[in-house]
């Protein structure tokens, strides 16, 4: 395969992922936007611009409808609508030296303002509670319980082997909690303090460190800690590779080298440690029939051959262990929607918590959309991943907007409540000065992020 071949390769990836990303973004803003739009308008608010998408000088189309310019910008960083009379990121403080009109969001009584506010917050967690509630009705959930994996977890990352953790252990608990699903050990792994493990009957205790998400991002971003262990079955040969020359072929499974047996990949890559130039048996499986493969292990320590992992829908076709599937009526769908949307806040807040304790680094990890493209999936437009990932980011936005940041709907939030509870409109110019400290207080983060994702500041050297 030649370097263009690659690169086209790798830029098709590219292109799909910034895909699914920029359709994601832009259902999440438009409806947003959405909820702050449709209660202002009920109450009776001027609304000049309805946005998807910023845009600075100038935009790539606009439309005015009645008093409304509905539009699209040019940059992608989210999306607004500009209420008449209302302190926001457009910082019109001409209109703000007028007199107050009736039809402006300053005149509105305080609890309207207030509903006009969390509208898109409130919009964001229903979207959420309503993706995963379709997403659980046209798909229903699988999910292989934990103690299915009877050999134990293959450690996909070496960082976990610093924690203790090795292939083949069985996690019993973390933070005392017993993990029902296989499905939620990566996570729980991040946020926890500590793991009970079975290793070959005997039952053991490890401490996670506190820094351990910053050990992680030192080594390299990476989603996937754990999975569960399976057979070593050849995905791709490397071409004039020894495997290559000597017969390798791709679905061929390797059940052993020399004398020893291979159940799994992940006993491959130590039955060759330290055999580099050595000369090595495989032992192979070949449409059920038993050969042996004389090959060279390369300097390296790699035979030359890339696995086919197979994907957790691959292994419940292939029987490889036993899955739970449940499955949804339509009906049931909402409240197993609702629980798994506060499920993934949960998550998400206790994700948020480590961030802000220095201690543990993760704040190492902050990416931009480079980040957040990566997410989705490479190679194939996969519906269900790309609802699930536009779900969980539904409630990131929900959030992220919630947070008591002056020019983020949390800040206008809490203005608000203060003014209710002391019956004091705050002054105008505080209110203009919040906005542009908070705007500058978000770009930076915005800035750090998206650099962080180009330039790995987190990562070591």
């Amino acid at each position: 395969m030649n370097l263009n071949v690659l690169l086209d390769i790798n830029w098709n990836a590219v292109g799909l992922q910034a895909g699914q990303l920029i359709l994601s973004l832009s259902i999440l803003v438009i409806l947003h936007e959405l909820g702050h739009f449709i209660p202002a308008k009920i109450f009776g608010c001027r609304v000049d611009k309805f946005y998807l998408f910023f845009d600075p000088w100038f935009s790539l189309f606009k439309k005015k409808k009645g008093e409304t310019e509905y539009g699209i910008g040019w940059l992608p960083l989210g999306g607004y609508v500009k209420i008449a009379g209302m302190i926001d990121e457009s910082m019109d403080k001409e209109q703000l030296k007028q007199p107050a009109q009736s039809w402006e969001f300053r005149s509105k009584p305080a609890w309207q303002r207030l509903i006009i506010m969390i509208g898109g917050v409130t919009v964001n967690v229903l979207l959420a509670f309503f993706i995963y509630a379709m997403i659980l009705f046209t798909w229903g959930e699988t999910k292989l319980p934990n103690q299915s994996l009877t050999q134990g977890v293959w450690v996909v990352d070496t960082v976990v082997n610093e924690v203790g953790l090795k292939t083949g252990d069985k996690i019993v608990s973390v933070n005392s909690e017993p993990v029902k699903y296989f499905e939620d050990l990566n996570a729980a792994l991040l946020l926890g303090e500590k793991m009970t493990i079975d290793r070959d009957g005997e039952v053991k205790d490890l401490v996670i460190p506190v820094n351990f998400i910053e050990k992680i991002v030192e080594k390299g971003k990476r989603s996937v800690l754990l999975m569960p262990r399976v057979p070593c079955i050849v995905g791709e040969v490397g071409v004039g590779t020894p495997a290559a020359k000597n017969g390798l072929l791709a679905k061929d499974k390797i059940i052993g080298i020399d004398s020893m047996k291979i159940d799994f990949f992940d006993q491959v890559k130590p039955a060759i440690l330290n055999r580099a130039g050595d000369s090595i048996a495989l032992h192979v499986l070949r449409s059920g029939n038993e050969m042996v493969i004389h090959s060279v292990v390369n300097a390296d320590t790699s035979i030359g051959f890339f696995p086919a992992v197979p994907s957790m829908d691959e292994m419940q076709q292939q029987g490889l262990y036993q899955f739970e599937t449940r499955k949804f009526g339509f009906f049931a769908s909402f409240p197993a929607g609702v629980s798994k949307t506060f499920d993934k806040l949960g998550f998400y807040i206790a994700q948020f918590k480590k961030i802000l304790n220095p201690s543990t680094g993760a704040y190492k990890g902050l990416g931009g959309f480079k980040s957040m493209g990566s997410i989705f999936p490479k190679y194939e437009w996969d519906w269900e991943a790309f609802w699930n990932i536009t779900a969980f980011f539904s409630i990131v936005l929900a959030f992220m907007n919630l947070l008591p940041i002056p020019a983020l709907d949390g800040g206008h939030v809490v203005f608000t409540l203060i003014e209710m509870i002391t019956g004091k409109k705050p002054n105008e110019k505080f209110l203009e000065y919040a906005q542009i400290v908070g705007m500058v207080i978000l770009f930076g983060l915005m800035i750090y992020a998206n650099a962080n994702d180009w330039l790995g500041w987190g990562r070591s050297k």
